[in-house]
């Protein structure tokens, strides 16, 4: 099975616009969970434009599934969640001005740093997984990073979908099928959603698991959170 994550950031986006705690994140994991939710995954930025930092200390005794905990690695980050302390731990190579993750790491060039940061991580006995895109070499390199997991970046796959369906999955395909080659687990996240999950949970052999927030989230404005988190299990069986 092919685990959901659920990301909550969209949720702190729309408390953040108005101030105060309506709606609430807490409650809002809370809910997920109950609805089958398989894990909860937030995304802190410096600017705390939607997640905060103190959302991630609430939030550690309330998720029962697996707590995710994506980020930039800063000095700042990496103090946050060995003090948390999450299942997982998703490092991103954002700038801090970014909008939304929009490219993978270049393990290579950055092998050293991640080297050192993936082994305290896991030295706190936390799962590492980096996110990147589908080149194979940077695959073969992210099993040298000493990171447990890849996260497939799928906003490609996402933007090529409608148009051709069997050329928007070759490179994830490929890039999968190296990652389980070379001995790394694989998760996925980036614009998945009700139209194209199932058709990429069908074609990726061994995805451990799916993170998904703002399709998701506004698929619930239509159909509610607890149908919508049905509909999205339903892709991955």
């Amino acid at each position: 099975m092919t685990r959901l994550s659920v990301n909550i950031n969209k949720i702190a986006t729309l408390r953040n616009s108005r101030g105060g705690r309506i709606p609430d994140v807490i409650e809002a994991a809370i809910r997920c969970q109950e609805f089958g939710a398989e894990g909860i995954t937030v995304h802190p930025r410096p600017d705390e434009r939607h997640i905060r930092r103190q959302d991630v200390y609430d939030l550690k005794p309330v998720v029962k599934t697996e707590f995710n905990i994506e980020g930039y690695p800063s000095r700042k980050f990496l103090d946050m969640v060995i003090s948390v302390k999450p299942q997982q731990v998703t490092l991103v190579p954002d700038a801090h001005d970014a909008i939304t993750s929009n490219q993978g790491w270049n393990v290579i060039q950055h092998m050293k740093k991640l080297r050192d940061i993936i082994a305290e991580i896991q030295e706190n006995g936390i799962r590492t997984s980096i996110f990147v895109e589908t080149d194979l070499e940077n695959i073969v390199a992210a099993k040298d990073s000493g990171t447990n997991r890849i996260e497939l970046y799928t906003e490609p796959y996402a933007r090529e979908y409608p148009a051709d369906r069997e050329k928007a999955i070759a490179p994830f395909r490929r890039a999968a099928e190296k990652a389980a080659e070379v001995g790394l687990e694989i998760n996925a996240g980036h614009d998945l959603n009700l139209d194209n999950l199932k058709f990429f949970k069908q074609n990726i052999p061994g995805l451990l698991e799916v993170s998904i927030g703002h399709a998701l989230i506004s698929d619930a404005l239509y159909f509610g959170l607890e149908k919508t988190i049905r509909l999205y299990l339903e892709q991955l069986k």
